[in-house]
């Protein structure tokens, strides 16, 4: 079931263009979405928000345009461009309760479980959290309101390879319940690991959309790691 769709999605800046970027993402699914910095990965996801102000083309969810829908849309997902940096002292505890106000579909026994998944302390700020921490609290908050897809900009970007592993494995746990996970990333062993769907981005163009082991069959030379293919493919980019 299609939840996300992206069509010819144009963002111009000084020096950049986000070209005509088109994909979609489906329920229960896992897409990583990968490129090097620069390529026009949170450009991406910042439209997809309505953060920044495509120039040109169509962002639907749910079926659904994101303009004129946004607030019931953003409801039903939800979203990280970083780890928690507000209310920075205030507690686990006192940011639910704000965040809770604006959600008619907050639960607060999934707030409960997932404080004990993801084994944090609700007395605790985020200031006391390490970085891995900070994300579980991210995914703690959106995950209580029920969200059905979960879009993450760079999620394990800084964490140490045990935080990464174990965040992976959650994406894991949550697609089995039908949660969509949309998370860019350059770290190609991320995807790797746990991704189903590969969006590959270079230079604000999309190099390709599809599941990855139809990936690796197109793109993979013999005995390749996703890693080489794409630095291969990286390497022609700009040879070209």
């Amino acid at each position: 079931m299609r939840i996300v769709s992206v069509r010819n999605l144009i963002k111009e800046y000084p020096g950049f263009r986000l070209n005509e970027v088109s994909f979609d993402l489906e329920k229960g699914r896992i897409a990583g979405f990968i490129g090097r910095n620069g390529a026009g990965k949170t450009t991406t996801i910042k439209s997809m928000l309505n953060l920044i102000h495509p120039n040109g083309g169509e962002i639907s969810y749910f079926g659904k345009p994101l303009i004129g829908n946004e607030a019931e849309i953003k409801s039903r997902i939800g979203y990280s461009t970083g780890t928690v940096n507000w209310y920075p002292r205030k507690s686990i505890r006192e940011i639910a309760d704000v965040t809770k106000r604006f959600y008619d579909t907050w639960d607060d026994n999934a707030y409960r479980e997932y404080l004990q998944r993801f084994q944090l302390s609700e007395n605790k700020t985020p200031l006391e959290l390490s970085e891995g921490m900070k994300v579980k609290c991210n995914l703690l908050l959106a995950l209580s309101h029920k969200a059905e897809m979960l879009i993450l900009d760079e999620p394990t970007s800084g964490l140490d390879p045990f935080s990464r592993d174990e965040l992976l494995e959650l994406f894991t746990g949550l697609k089995q319940s039908g949660i969509a996970v949309f998370f860019s990333t350059h770290i190609i062993s991320d995807i790797e690991k746990c991704a189903d769907d590969i969006i590959y981005i270079s230079e604000g163009k999309i190099m390709a959309a599809m599941p990855k082991t139809e990936f690796m069959q197109r793109f993979s030379m013999e005995n390749e790691t996703l890693e080489q293919t794409f630095l291969r493919l990286e390497r022609g980019v700009e040879h070209a």
